[in-house]
């Protein structure tokens, strides 16, 4: 009977599909486990495949192609190895943990809670497996559960009710921002069975959610003893010792835990890194403007992918201040991106012309500001229609919320690192990159956005002396209003009793519901908070309903 274990943990950045590729990595974290002297490693939930795959799971090729990979593992040498798959048996498809170890697969088990909430909807595509069962293995009962599993009770009380001595957890679990407190919450509710525990979680950026890793030891008693870095990649080891109280963890690493403002920041570099690479894009193109959002939305691809890849854009009109020349120049240059300056005047007064009879006796409205920024939309992808790199989306929650954005101008892009950060966040997560001791990734070191950008009041430039406010309630109260609307789907009336005008709250509620059909033709954008426009969010784009009624205008 085995007595000590080293279990060698490898929290990987799978790309969702490409299973050689992910072979591969396993293989390569398996390699360096045995290098550790690891007895088993454990891989994230459904590695070999990718988490989240959506609609792939439903591909046979694929569920072929992936037992083939499981096979191939149990032919290579090594420490015994869990290795996360997705797996057709007798006519269905599970979510599997597949323990293989001596050139044989030991032991299959099967996912039973399956997630069909928020992001999560697995129930579409799999099948929930049995009640769980522990695996014998080398004279250890290792109880397997698969994330969601230990979420709830039921599997983590039926493995120890059947003898399972250590739990052994594949994770695909997705970052934001109170996943620690909520790990450590949902968890703590099976502590009483005192049975420790390796979880081991992915890391990297699918799309619009990002993994941060993080992987953990726990104790009998609930007591952290391993953490592996957050937002990256690591194969990191613990020691384990069987005691008559059980088994005890001897020694590990224990990494900081990355939070507050670091934490939101490494997400969007990290989901944008990822996104851009996973695709095979050289880099990103963006138009900078000399505002806040552009300025952070620069300085966050820098720290992602190297201030090299970055090309900045300053796009002017008759409306475009002298200051935004000289604060969008200063920001690239402090970022270190290429910038580059192309008048889009000529383009704008060529539609003028194209459109003056039709659009004759008739005042200047939102039609002329939105060819401006439909004309700018049209110059950075011919950009990277030429030279390849991505256009990078820059508006942020709050504009997203209430449609304060134009479809085919500023909306165009393949990435948007700021869909879910509100505007009152993106000031402090200005304020925080230009201290000297922020994280930094690839960018360069300390202040990379002038202060006058932070300090200057928003302003699209598309009519003179405009500014946001002129149609937006402060961003303070608007983002107040918009959190209350979108995280916690509060009523008009429960928001408005708080102390805020009910009419701005009916308005902004109208704006929000109004704007669906440009959400749903924004590009993608990583989670950051409990709710993000997208996988979290699906609201009709065709919608009537108004908690809060009151007679329409036509500025509304």
């Amino acid at each position: 009977m085995t007595s000590r274990l080293r279990i060698a943990s490898a929290q990987l950045n799978p790309v969702v599909g490409d299973i050689p590729g992910n072979l591969e990595k396993a293989r390569a974290a398996r390699a360096e486990a045995a290098r550790l002297g690891a007895d088993l490693v454990v891989l994230p939930e459904l590695f070999l495949l990718g988490y989240p795959a959506e609609d792939l799971i439903l591909k046979p090729a694929a569920l072929s192609a992936c037992r083939e990979a499981v096979e191939a593992l149990a032919r290579d040498d090594g420490p015994a190895l869990i290795a996360g798959a997705p797996w057709a048996e007798d006519g269905k498809r599970y979510n599997a943990a597949i323990l293989i170890d001596r050139g044989r697969i030991e032991a299959v088990r099967f996912k039973r809670e399956l997630p069909n909430y928020a992001v999560f909807d697995e129930k579409r595509v799999f099948d929930a497996g049995p009640e769980a069962e522990p695996v014998l293995w080398r004279g250890v009962m290792l109880g397997l559960p698969i994330c969601e599993d230990i979420w709830l009770q039921a599997a983590p009380r039926a493995l120890a009710a059947k003898g399972a001595e250590l739990f052994i957890v594949p994770n695909a679990s997705p970052w934001r921002r109170s996943i620690e407190a909520e790990r450590r919450a949902a968890f703590s509710r099976w502590a009483d069975l005192k049975i420790p525990m390796v979880w081991v979680n992915q890391a990297g950026g699918q799309d619009e959610l990002c993994f941060d890793g993080a992987s953990f030891c726990w104790d009998a008693h609930g007591a952290e003893v391993q953490r592996l870095p957050g937002f990256e990649e690591a194969v990191g080891v613990s020691d384990w010792s069987r005691t008559n109280k059980g088994w005890i963890c001897e020694a590990a690493q224990r990494a900081p835990v990355v939070e507050g403002l670091e934490a939101d920041w490494r997400a969007m570099a990290l989901g944008l890194r990822d996104y851009v690479q996973k695709n095979g894009f050289p880099g990103v193109v963006l138009g900078m403007s000399g505002g806040v959002d552009s300025a952070l939305s620069a300085a966050v691809a820098a720290d992602a992918l190297g201030p090299e890849k970055v090309w900045a854009v300053m796009m002017p009109s008759q409306y475009t201040s002298r200051h935004s020349f000289e604060d969008a120049e200063s920001c690239a240059r402090l970022i270190g991106a290429r910038y580059d300056v192309i008048d889009v005047q000529p383009a704008i007064e060529a539609f003028g012309a194209v459109l003056k009879d039709a659009l004759a006796g008739t005042a200047p409205d939102t039609t002329e500001e939105n060819i401006q920024s439909r004309v700018r939309g049209v110059a950075l992808m011919a950009l990277s229609n030429k030279f390849g790199p991505m256009v990078l989306s820059t508006g942020n929650k709050s504009e997203m919320a209430v449609g304060y954005a134009t479809l085919y101008g500023d909306m165009n892009g393949g990435y948007n690192a700021l869909k879910d950060v509100y505007k009152t966040e993106v000031y402090a997560l200005a304020r925080w990159r230009n201290q000297p001791g922020a994280w930094t990734g690839k960018g360069r070191k300390g202040r990379v956005i002038p202060e006058r950008i932070i300090d200057k009041a928003p302003s699209a430039e598309l009519r003179p002396g405009q500014t946001d406010q002129d149609s937006l309630p402060p961003y303070e109260t608007l983002d107040a209003i918009l959190q209350a609307l979108v995280e916690r789907e509060e009523s008009p009336a429960e928001i408005a009793a708080r102390g805020y005008d009910a009419d701005t709250v009916a308005r902004i509620e109208n704006m929000l519901y109004r704007a669906e059909y440009k959400r749903r033709q924004a590009p993608p954008g990583v989670k950051i908070g409990a709710k993000n426009f997208g996988r979290d969010r699906r609201y009709p784009v065709t919608n009537a309903f108004r908690a809060a009624r009151r007679p329409q205008k036509e500025s509304d």
